[in-house]
């Protein structure tokens, strides 16, 4: 939440020993504020009962939160998917380092018992890519040998509508994690990760995979090493089968996995390596693909070299073991190790370190990070052997981070999970659809980008006057409780209804109320009604930035 500064206009609203608000600041919000807020009285006229607001402190009978510095706030929605009360309190127990410190080692991932509860009847939450990969395959071959046009097509919908829920449950994964997990950095590296090693639903089986994907390949490394979390996309079925390296064979190499390997995951378009790299790449990984029924059979000097785990499979015999120069060093034929030593000798590159410090710096500080800054990531990457807590640590504990705070637009996926943080502050939704269709309106579905760069990282991707209406049309429906978050969903009982969000509560006018701009008090003071209220503040400049 980008906090603009501003004179408070009636401190009897204020939260006791709120600290006064400064003149109001040069940042980014002015823009949006002429996109949002002049508009947004007429756009909301008429749209919710005109009963009266006195949008005083929910009181209750906890003890008040103490008022937040405009900093800390600010680095705290960096470091989080958004606030929330408990999130506040940890903080200001922990201070900086030690918050930080808890987040890049979460012990706590604990969620709220109902959404457990609703993540553990998910089929998709009991992956095996295995098993998925030959049901659907043997499935597909039944259906091909039907001879009744109807009875086939009913078979081929039946089998894709059980693709799509999986797909689904995946994405619902994804969210209620982001949503409720107490290790709010894990689940944003969880996201960023997955953005970064992209794979697209769509295509062929990856449909199937895409739970197991997050949950095999993407979060346990996702604070871990960097070459592990290479190793482990490398290596997963939705990676191999969205990138065609499945196909990839001696005699008939595909260079698309490889080129993708050293484009858009490790190195960057610009490090240097050649057409002859991605060609020798290509041939490394040969022979790197999804597991059959059964074994292959392969003669008695091959089955050494044979290996498979899960779904995944290294096929010697589909292996080009000629030698080969990768980056202008050898790379001498020696079965699935000349992968691993492959990658190994690209994350080592200095533009690999780099690469991966300019992403993170451009998703987490700013859409043109400061050079120091990015170097200074890149030299603990390399000092570390790419430990990404140590390079995480680096960057959000940077003196400059400070002065970047407030500048950072949020993409839809951050916008629409700190949104339903805020308005709802922990209470269990049951029907994640909404969040969705939220997010497919604003063009950054999980698992939705067909091709394989990933979702923009940067602010113009995402401030255009269309974005901003969606934006507006998302924070009114949040904001007068008309979302359908508490919705029975898939037969499953409904949450009890509490009505529309208390916005104005003790985590308001904690992390702010405070630093609220004029012009986003004035326009909060002309709501007539709570939920006109709620809708202005989650479609606020200072909401939308951070």
């Amino acid at each position: 939440m980008a906090h603009c500064t501003g004179r408070t206009p009636n401190r009897a609203q204020s939260a006791p020993g709120a600290a006064p608000c400064a003149a109001a600041s040069n940042t980014p919000c002015a823009p949006l504020a002429l996109l949002l807020l002049p508009a947004l009285l007429g756009a909301c006229a008429g749209s919710s009962p005109r009963a009266p607001s006195s949008h005083t402190p929910d009181t209750g009978s906890h003890t008040e939160l103490a008022p937040l510095r405009r900093q800390d706030a600010l680095w705290l929605e960096r470091v989080t998917f958004g606030l929330d009360e408990t999130l506040v309190r940890d903080y200001q127990r922990l201070g900086r380092e030690r918050f930080l410190a808890s987040q890049l080692e979460p012990q706590d991932r604990a969620l709220p018992a109902p959404i457990a509860a609703r993540i553990a009847r998910l089929e998709a939450a009991r992956p095996d890519p295995g098993q998925a990969i030959a049901e659907v395959r043997a499935e597909r071959k039944t259906f091909r040998e039907l001879t009744d046009d109807a009875t086939r097509e009913e078979a081929r919908k039946k089998l894709n509508e059980h693709g799509n829920q999986l797909a689904y449950d995946a994405v619902r994964l994804e969210l209620l994690r982001a949503v409720y997990s107490p290790a709010q950095l894990e689940e944003q590296m969880v996201w960023f990760w997955l953005n970064h090693f992209s794979v697209h639903q769509n295509k062929a089986e990856v449909r199937w995979l895409l739970a197991d994907y997050e949950e095999r390949a993407i979060r346990p490394h996702a604070l871990g090493h960097f070459r592990d979390l290479v190793l482990a996309t490398l290596e997963h079925p939705a990676m191999l089968e969205y990138l065609d390296n499945a196909q990839n064979a001696a005699g008939h190499v595909n260079e698309n996995y490889a080129r993708e390997l050293m484009e858009l995951h490790t190195l960057g378009v610009h490090a240097g390596y050649t057409q002859q790299d991605v060609q020798a790449l290509a041939r490394v990984l040969t022979g790197v693909g999804i597991a059959g029924p059964n074994p292959p059979r392969l003669r008695p000097e091959l089955q050494a070299l044979y290996r498979r785990e899960g779904a995944f499979e290294f096929n010697p015999a589909r292996h080009d073991a000629g030698p080969k120069i990768l980056l202008g060093h050898p790379i001498r034929g020696r079965g699935f190790a000349e992968v691993e030593d492959a990658v190994d000798l690209i994350v080592h590159q200095s533009a690999c370190a780099r690469f991966i410090s300019t992403e993170l710096a451009t998703y987490f500080v700013a859409d043109e990070p400061p050079p120091a800054l990015v170097e200074h990531m890149a030299q603990t990457f390399q000092r570390t052997d790419g430990d990404l807590r140590a390079v995480l640590r680096t960057m959000f504990l940077a003196p400059e981070l400070d002065g970047l705070l407030g500048g950072k637009f949020k993409d839809p996926m951050r916008f629409v999970v700190s949104a339903v943080r805020l308005a709802y502050d922990g209470r269990p939704i049951s029907n994640a659809r909404p969040l969705l269709q939220w997010l497919n309106g604003l063009g950054e579905a999980p698992f939705g980008r067909a091709t394989p760069d990933g979702y923009s990282l940067v602010e113009s991707a995402w401030s255009s006057s269309g974005q901003m209406s969606r934006r507006f049309e998302i924070a009114r429906l949040i904001g007068s409780g008309s979302a359908g978050l508490f919705n029975s969903e898939d037969g499953e009982r409904a949450t009890a209804a509490i009505g529309f969000p208390q916005l104005s509560n003790r985590l308001y006018f904690a992390a702010v109320e405070p630093f609220l701009a004029r012009s986003t008090r004035s326009t909060l003071d002309a709501a007539t009604s709570p939920q006109e209220w709620n809708t202005f503040l989650l479609a606020s400049p200072e909401f939308n930035y951070e």
